[in-house]
C-alpha cells in the first residue's frame, strides 16, 4: 500500500527549534520523529511513501534518502508556497495511481495499528478513514462525533473545550480511496479539517472514524515535545520502535564519562557524548551525540540536542537545550 507523510509544515508552535531544524526532524529520544513514522509504515506494509516538504526540508531528504536503508522507497514533494494538508496530497495525485492510500503526520508519533483501521476502511466501503483517539485537551485538534457503526456524524475544526461536541480527536492518520481527490481543487491551498472534511459531510460521503489503540502524541509543542521523549524513555511505544529497553540508562559509543557522575533511569546517551566529573543525569533525559555535560552540571526531565555544550554547574530541568537555543515550555 501506498502512503504519504505531510511534512511540509512551518512548526511555528516550536520556535525557535524550528528555526534549525523541520518538525519532521527534530529528535525523539536521539531519533527524528519522522523515523518512527517511517518505520511504522514500513512495518505496516506501506512501502512506497511520498514526502511533501517545505520549510527546511532538505534536511529530510538528506536523513532518509531514497528510503532503502529503512525497507521502503520514498519520493518527495517540494512545494515552494504550503498548499495545505489537502493541497499537498492532490499535488502527488499521479503517485496514487488510483489505490486506495494512506496519510499521516510527520510529527505523529504513534504506534496505532495501521493494518486494523485499513481494515476497518475496507470492510466499512469508507471513502475516508479517520483514526481517532480520545484527547483531554481538544482545543487543537480535529474533534468528531461517531455513529454506533462509526459513521462520522459531526466534525468540528479545533472548537474551544467549552463548544467541543466529543473528546475524539483526528490523529491525522487517515486512509483513503483515490475518489476523495475529486474534494480538492486542483493549484489551490485546501485543509483536511477545515474543508475537505466538512464537505464530505455536507456530501453525505462514506466518512467513517476508527477508535484506535495504542500511543498517539501530536509533537507539536515544546511541552508535547518533551513528554514525547519521556513515554519512549518509559517504553510508552511500542518496543520495536524504542530500540532498547525501557527504563534503563542506555549509552551509545566512544562515550566519556568522568568520575563521580550519578545517573539516574531513565536516560538515553547518544554517540560520543562527554560529561564532565560530577555532574547528575536524570531521571527522564536524552543526550544527543557528540554533546558536552560540564562537570557539576544536573541534567534532569531534559533534552539535550547533538552537539549541545552545557556548561559547568549549569542546572537544566525540563529544559530543551539545542545548540542555537535553551527553552524551557
Amino acid at each position: 500500500m501506498k502512503a504519504m507523510i505531510l511534512a511540509a509544515g512551518g512548526g511555528t508552535r516550536l520556535h525557535p527549534l524550528t528555526h534549525a531544524l523541520p518538525k519532521p526532524m527534530l529528535p525523539v529520544a536521539n531519533l527524528p520523529v519522522m523515523e518512527y513514522v517511517v518505520r511504522l509504515l514500513a512495518r505496516h506494509g506501506c512501502d512506497e511513501i511520498i514526502v511533501n516538504l517545505h520549510h527546511l526540508g532538505h534536511t529530510v531528504s538528506d536523513h532518509f534518502g531514497d528510503g532503502r536503508r529503512f525497507g521502503v522507497r520514498v519520493a518527495y514533494s517540494h512545494e515552494e508556497e504550503p498548499v495545505g494538508t489537502a493541497g499537498g496530497v492532490k499535488r502527488v495525485a499521479e503517485f496514487f495511481a488510483g489505490q486506495p492510500f494512506v496519510v499521516i503526520g510527520g510529527d505523529d508519533l504513534t504506534d496505532i495499528d495501521l493494518g486494523a483501521v485499513v481494515d476497518f476502511h475496507r470492510h466499512h466501503g469508507a471513502l475516508a478513514t479517520i483514526a481517532l483517539t480520545e484527547v483531554p485537551d481538544v482545543s487543537r485538534f480535529g474533534v468528531v462525533v461517531v455513529e454506533e457503526n462509526g459513521r462520522i456524524a459531526r466534525f468540528q475544526e479545533k472548537p474551544p473545550p467549552e463548544q467541543a461536541l466529543s473528546n475524539l480527536a483526528n490523529t491525522g492518520v487517515y486512509v483513503f480511496q483515490p475518489e476523495i481527490l475529486e474534494f480538492i481543487p486542483p493549484g489551490e491551498f485546501h485543509d483536511f479539517g477545515h474543508q475537505v472534511f466538512p464537505l464530505l459531510l455536507e456530501r453525505g460521503a462514506a466518512f467513517y472514524g476508527y477508535r484506535a489503540g495504542g500511543y498517539w502524541r501530536d509533537v507539536g509543542t515544546p511541552g508535547e515535545y518533551l513528554e514525547a521523549n519521556w513515554d519512549v524513555l518509559h517504553g510508552g511505544l511500542a518496543a520495536e520502535l524504542t530500540r532498547g529497553r525501557p527504563n534503563r540508562v542506555r549509552r551509545g559509543r566512544t562515550c566519556v564519562i568522568a568520575r563521580g557522575v550519578v545517573f539516574q533511569p531513565p536516560a538515553l546517551l547518544g554517540d560520543a557524548v562527554e560529561i564532565g566529573r560530577g555532574a547528575r543525569i536524570g531521571p527522564l533525559t536524552c543526550i544527543g551525540s557528540g554533546a558536552h555535560i560540564g562537570a557539576g552540571a544536573v541534567v534532569e526531565k531534559s533534552v539535550v540536542w547533538p552537539g549541545t555544550h552545557v556548561g559547568e554547574g549549569v542546572v537544566l530541568e525540563s529544559t530543551i537545550a539545542a545548540p542555537h537555543c535553551t527553552l524551557k515550555p
